[in-house]
C-alpha cells in the first residue's frame, strides 16, 4: 500500500512538472504559415494593386514556398484562400529582409452558395461586417436586392420562379469584397 502510494505521488509530481513545462513552453505556431497544394495565395502592394496571384503547389511554410525577400522595401499584403476562409497576412519588406505579421488575425468568410431545385441558399459569417448587399440577376437582369444590417450570419432562402429557365447570378457584397456565383436552372 505504501509503495502504491509512493508511486501515485511520484507520478503526480511528474506529469505536474510537465505539464506546467508544456504550459510554459509551448508556442502556438500561426496558420498563416501553414499551407496546403491546391490553395490559392494572392499578394498586394500598399496601393492595393495585386502583384501575384497562384496556387500554391507543395504543403509547406509560406516563407519557404514564397520568398518574398525580392520584393521592393515597402508593406504587402498577403491573402491565403483555404476553402471558404481567406486569411490576411501583412508582409513587411526592409532591405530585403522580410517579417510577417498575423496579429490582427483576420479572417474573412466566403459565402456558400447552394441551388436546390428553384431555391437558391446563400450562407455567410461576417463577424466584421455592418452591412451584407444580396443581388440576384436572370439573364443579366436584376430580379432581387436586399441589404442586411447588423446580422453576423447571412441565412437566406429564395425561391426562383420555376418557368424561368436559364442563366442566373448571385452577388454578395460584404466587407468590402464580391463574391458572385453563376447558375443556371
Amino acid at each position: 500500500m505504501k509503495n502504491l502510494f509512493r508511486n501515485i505521488l511520484v507520478l503526480a509530481v511528474v506529469l505536474g512538472s510537465y505539464n506546467s513545462y508544456a504550459n510554459e513552453t509551448l508556442k502556438v505556431a500561426t496558420t498563416y504559415k501553414h499551407v496546403k497544394k491546391g490553395q490559392e495565395i494572392s499578394v498586394y502592394d500598399e496601393s492595393g494593386e495585386m502583384i501575384y496571384k497562384g496556387t500554391i503547389k507543395y504543403n509547406g511554410n509560406l516563407t519557404r514556398l514564397f520568398d518574398f525577400s525580392q520584393l521592393k522595401d515597402g508593406k504587402y499584403t498577403a491573402e491565403i484562400t483555404k476553402g471558404f476562409e481567406i486569411e490576411v497576412t501583412t508582409i513587411k519588406v526592409k532591405n530585403n529582409l522580410v517579417s510577417y505579421s498575423n496579429v490582427s488575425g483576420v479572417k474573412i468568410y466566403k459565402p456558400v452558395f447552394r441551388i436546390e431545385n428553384e431555391k437558391v441558399i446563400i450562407t455567410k459569417l461576417a463577424f466584421e461586417a455592418k452591412k451584407m448587399e444580396v443581388k440576384l440577376y436572370y439573364e443579366n437582369e436584376l430580379i432581387h436586392t436586399e441589404t442586411v444590417k447588423g446580422d453576423e450570419v447571412l441565412n437566406r432562402v429564395y425561391k426562383l420562379d420555376e418557368s424561368q429557365s436559364g442563366s442566373y447570378t448571385a452577388i454578395v457584397k460584404a466587407e468590402g469584397r464580391v463574391f458572385v456565383e453563376h447558375f443556371t436552372i
